[in-house]
């Protein structure tokens, strides 16, 4: 397949490792939806109080929020595959001991989230690195097929899981959804252990540290403009999406007074929504852009929100579910390829866990404070609440474009040159102060300090801080650019975080100049220790 040629939807499942993957992580995903549906049931009976049964939701999402950030750096400095072998190990390992103390009837309500969020830790330093090897798995233009893919996989076990899980609690017990969902993941193990990653370019500098590492992908995400928009999206959207994820045990059991069988059906018909959803997007985005296609997605929660307070019979809630799956994919995915085109490699797992940690922070915030709303307001009131919240988060981030058309190049461009030096400068030596002199043509000066704007944020993005600009009080066409890297290790770095994109940024500021910018190095000097006066 050409890099021209259009993606089609499914094109992703052409590539073999990425089919095989994608096939195991299906039957892992219906085991993790079994574990979910089993556990929020299962809380039903320990505590049936919509707070404590909204906590379930919050021990699954608030280690996603704490670790995601460390999770995204480790991502980005170890080998991703060794990686996500040993936590998929250790997550059976875990999930088999919970379902032995189900089967022993030795669990209480603070067991179920214990259990429950030691797991959510192993799924969160485990998602910036498995959200990562995507593009290792496929070419360029066929990424948006396989997030939209992942997404569908999801929601195709989404439907069967939750299902399976009612129907076998009723045959066979609570315990057993909790051990299928400890032998569902031997797929996943047997195919990362087949698949041979490929071989990354070497680098001759030093690996990042884990705190600076984790520094740097904040500064990128806070530099980054289309992963901000993708941010603050994110907020508008699942702060109020999390009320009917939070209180669905609850509305199946006590205002539709149903089981776990109807449970498992309404679960299972938020995931078909969101696989016809996936089907539609495409169409959608097509037509409408990223942006209209959230905004639709984020009407149809606040839809879906009310249609579940309204809910007294099985039917209505089962029609609020779907139109909740559809919103909720075609939101979610719009998401998720916004964030993967923003960000190159050697940021990709830092960047990705900033939106997970967004994600599932807000999501556990919005379960703590719609599961209380629900105690002491009822469930009808929270979730109107929680439809108009949406409607009213959905105009006040329409401002905030997510990123669409072509994906920018953000491979290594490579082009800077390395600093020619006098004499050898330690790694560690800093502050290191650059600056570039620009000598503009006179009639361009405005258009070259437009794209210095642009520059700036370049710079700050992959290592700078106190980035300015000055004019030449006697020569007001000398235009100096200056900014301060913390040591000379960390510039170096700058050099290969450099991409296309930014190339063709700088190649056209050079159209702007009469001559060709002047970069220079200063280091911080070590002055001497002065004795103190007699």
């Amino acid at each position: 397949m050409s890099g021209s040629q259009p993606a089609g939807a499914w094109s992703a499942l052409r590539y073999s490792v990425f089919r095989f993957l994608w096939i195991a992580t299906v039957v892992s995903n219906i085991g993790s939806w079994m574990y979910s549906a089993a556990s929020g049931w299962l809380m039903t009976s320990l505590n049936p109080s919509p707070l404590v049964v909204s906590l379930v939701q919050v021990a699954t999402s608030l280690p996603l929020f704490l670790f995601a950030l460390p999770a995204g750096a480790l991502a980005d400095m170890i080998d991703k595959r060794r990686f996500i072998l040993t936590l998929e190990i250790l997550t059976t390992l875990f999930s088999a001991l919970f379902a032995l103390l189900v089967t022993r009837h030795m669990v209480n309500p603070q067991a179920l989230l214990l259990f429950t969020f030691l797991v959510g830790i192993l799924g969160a330093l485990e998602t910036p690195a498995w959200q990562a090897i995507v593009p290792m798995l496929v070419p360029p233009q066929a990424l948006p097929s396989a997030i939209a893919s992942n997404s569908v996989g999801v929601n195709i076990s989404r439907v069967i899981g939750p299902a399976l899980a009612g129907f076998i609690i009723l045959s066979f017990g609570i315990a057993a959804p909790f051990w299928l969902d400890a032998v569902s993941n031997i797929g996943v193990i047997a195919v990362i252990l087949w698949w041979r990653a490929p071989v990354r370019a070497a680098h001759a500098l030093p690996a990042e540290h884990l705190t600076g590492a984790m520094r740097a992908g904040v500064r990128y995400a806070r530099n980054n403009r289309a992963l901000r928009a993708t941010l603050v999206r994110a907020v508008g959207f699942f702060l109020f999406a999390s009320a009917y994820w939070a209180l669905l045990p609850v509305l199946a059991r006590g205002q539709l007074h149903g089981g776990p069988t109807l449970y498992g059906v309404l679960l299972g018909a938020i995931g078909a929504g969101a696989v016809a959803g996936a089907m539609l997007l495409p169409r959608a985005r097509g037509k409408s852009g990223a942006d209209a296609a959230v905004m639709l997605g984020e009407a149809g929660t606040a839809v879906a929100l009310l249609l579940f307070g309204f809910a007294t019979q099985a039917w209505l809630a089962l029609l609020a579910c779907l139109l909740a799956g559809i919103s909720w994919i075609v939101v979610l995915a719009s998401l998720n390829v916004s964030a993967q085109q923003a960000l190159p490699e050697w940021v990709r797992g830092r960047g990705l866990a900033a939106y997970v940690s967004v994600f599932f922070g807000t999501m556990s915030l919005g379960s703590v404070v719609w599961g209380y709303l629900a105690t002491y307001l009822g469930m009808p009131a929270a979730h109107y609440l929680a439809g108009a919240g949406a409607l009213v988060a959905m105009f006040l981030t329409r401002g905030w474009h997510l990123h669409s058309g072509p994906a920018a190049d953000l491979t290594p461009s490579m082009h800077w040159p390395e600093p020619v030096l006098a004499a050898g400068v330690a790694q560690d030596a800093g502050p290191v102060l650059v600056t570039v002199e620009y000598q503009v043509v006179p009639q361009q000066r405005a258009a070259l300090l437009a794209a210095l704007e642009d520059l700036g944020r370049e710079r700050r993005r992959d290592g700078a801080y106190a980035w300015t600009v000055f004019q030449n009080a006697s020569a007001p066409d000398t235009i100096l650019e200056t900014f301060l890297v913390d040591s000379w290790l960390e510039h170096r770095r700058q050099h290969q975080r450099v991409t296309q994109a930014d190339r063709v940024l700088e190649d056209s500021m050079r159209r702007l100049l009469s001559a060709a910018p002047r970069v220079t190095h200063y280091v911080a000097a070590e002055l001497p220790v002065r004795g103190k006066p007699g």
